[in-house]
């Protein structure tokens, strides 16, 4: 089995957005004088929340990005996120808006999420950015940074996905079937599943690539996937001391083709390619 190293692949994209900056400056990275603006709301005291809007902070800071943490407590009424949400989408100085997920049970995800002003959504999950991603393969929006990662991704061990059979393992409807969309548009066969399917392995042991979403620590065994399948693994949690993805990775390292780590796999490169939004927003916004 080959890894796929999300680490260095996102030094590669952020080495991108930091000459992009420098671009916006005339070519001058000791005045960096347009420096798009990037706020993060995180609410409540979700450890891995916190690690990683903290490394979303310090990261941007390398690449020229800066941000704006407004963080909330646990027990914030929805009427209170949602107007700190219409001050910063009428905040001139604030280029881009990330909700970072999950929220708390108590508030309603949809609805914080249709309340960001589509032009500056950097996860592109407003209803407006997906509507235009579902409608058409000949898209010109801001792609969802996971999405995109997913793509680089397999772009990066050449894999030509045309045809391949994807299986995306997902307890969202809205994010699988975007998935599905992006990846059908790139030519593949496309299937979503959830992780309570009866038939769960007898589905995804077909699937030339599995892509699995869920926060089910070590869910994912060698017995339930293809022989040199390629996984990714955009699942994260918390295991007693250690960070782990839905993929079991001792489990299945002899049998799968390439797999991307938790950490170091699809979490750098989710943070790469917001950044690479929030520039892209802060150039639309000034007309640059």
């Amino acid at each position: 089995m080959k890894i796929i190293d999300g680490k260095k692949l996102a030094e590669k994209i952020q080495d991108d957005v930091v000459e992009e900056i420098v671009k916006l400056n005339g070519g001058h990275a000791e005045q960096a004088l347009k420096r798009p603006n990037l706020a993060i709301i995180l609410v409540g005291d979700r450890e891995d929340s916190k690690i990683y809007v903290a490394k979303k902070e310090r990261e941007a800071k390398k690449v020229g990005i800066d941000t704006h943490l407004y963080q909330c407590s646990e027990k914030i009424s929805k009427s209170e996120l949602l107007e700190m949400v219409k001050c910063l989408n009428e905040d001139e100085l604030i280029d881009a808006i990330l909700v970072q997920l999950p929220l708390p049970a108590a508030i309603d995800t949809d609805t914080i999420i249709m309340s960001i002003d589509p032009v500056k959504d950097v996860d592109g999950f407003h209803p407006d950015n997906l509507e235009k991603l579902l409608t058409s393969c000949q898209f010109d929006g801001l792609m969802p940074p996971v999405f995109a990662a997913a793509l680089e991704m397999l772009a990066s061990i050449n894999y030509h996905i045309k045809d391949k059979q994807v299986y995306i393992i997902s307890n969202s409807d809205i994010f699988g079937k975007s998935l599905a969309h992006v990846l059908k548009c790139q030519g593949a066969k496309t299937a979503v599943v959830k992780p309570e399917d009866a038939e769960l392995t007898g589905k995804i042991s077909q699937a030339d690539i599995l892509i699995t979403a869920v926060g089910k620590p070590e869910f994912i065994k060698k017995e339930m996937i293809k022989a040199g399948a390629v996984i990714i693994d955009i699942g994260i949690t918390k295991l007693n001391d250690r960070v782990v993805g839905d993929v079991d990775f001792n489990d299945v390292k002899d049998k799968a083709g390439y797999l991307t780590p938790v950490p170091g796999g699809v979490g750098p490169m989710t943070i790469a390619m917001a950044f690479k939004n929030t520039v892209e927003i802060y150039k639309r916004r000034h007309k640059i």
